[in-house]
């Protein structure tokens, strides 16, 4: 089986690294799996007290869903895909272990979200942060939702319907980042601020992480709910699945 997730421990500290680079990290069944089976592995290992994500390469930490594998998908499929977005999205936020973000390039829709869904983010200049599904005829269901929580409904809208990347600096202003350092320093500092989560005490770390999902819980359910209705009445049209074929022949053309 391809590794697409790797994993590493530093002491107290496991870095899960996202390992499809030659597709910037982007999302398929496999990877999404294989870093569920992590996060529950490290979970479940008490020497682990706190976890870094990041993504192979320098380009990207993630370029969010792989549409050559979403665009096949018909309205049974599309239901499917969002149970397993459940699954992964519910790991980062019922887990009792703090969950570090290390930024490497583009962060854009689904690896978006799974970077505003750690709880803190590492980053530096030249990272590229935004929900620019709408261009690939991908509705935004739980991307609303966790973007709302942070900062507001009226930059959600922005992002959303503009489907505009942001760049470091306004993502820092915005909270979206939570320590801006140089590109060299980003593992470095991720790692550094995972050893001060990972030595605070566990029980007072895991209710607090509780607590944050119980206070989120709803909108959370909510939008999970939606995702199915609106992702099946989108692919029911066959526009998702039009507009990513558009987009990959566009993409081949400019490298072409």
């Amino acid at each position: 089986m391809t590794d697409h997730v790797l994993t590493e421990s530093i002491g107290e500290v496991r870095r899960i690294t996202l390992n499809r680079p030659e597709k910037l990290n982007a999302w398929n069944k496999p990877m999404r799996d294989q870093l569920i089976a992590a996060l529950d592995a490290a979970e479940e290992d008490p020497s682990v007290r706190a976890i870094i994500l990041t993504g192979a390469g320098d380009q990207a930490f993630g370029a969010g869903q792989d549409l050559s594998e979403s665009k096949s998908f018909d309205v049974e499929r599309a239901e499917v895909w969002m149970g397993e977005w459940q699954s992964l999205y519910s790991r980062f936020r019922d887990g009792s272990k703090p969950i570090i973000a290390a930024l490497n390039g583009v962060a854009a829709g689904s690896a978006f979200q799974v970077a505003l869904l750690c709880d803190l983010r590492v980053a530096h200049d030249g990272v590229k942060m935004g929900q620019p599904e709408i261009n690939s005829g991908i509705p935004t269901v739980t991307g609303n939702w966790i973007i709302r929580e942070l900062i507001g409904l009226g930059r959600t809208i922005d992002l959303t319907l503009t489907g505009r990347m942001l760049d470091a600096e306004e993502a820092f202003r915005f909270g979206l980042i939570s320590r801006l350092v140089p590109a060299a320093r980003v593992q470095d500092a991720a790692l550094e601020l995972a050893r001060e989560l990972a030595a605070k005490p566990p029980v007072a770390m895991r209710l607090n992480r509780q607590r944050i999902a119980e206070v989120t819980q709803a909108g959370f359910d909510d939008a999970m709910t939606a995702g199915v209705r609106i992702q099946c009445e989108a692919y029911a049209t066959g526009e998702p699945q039009a507009m990513m074929e558009k987009f990959i022949a566009e993409r081949a053309r400019r490298k072409a």
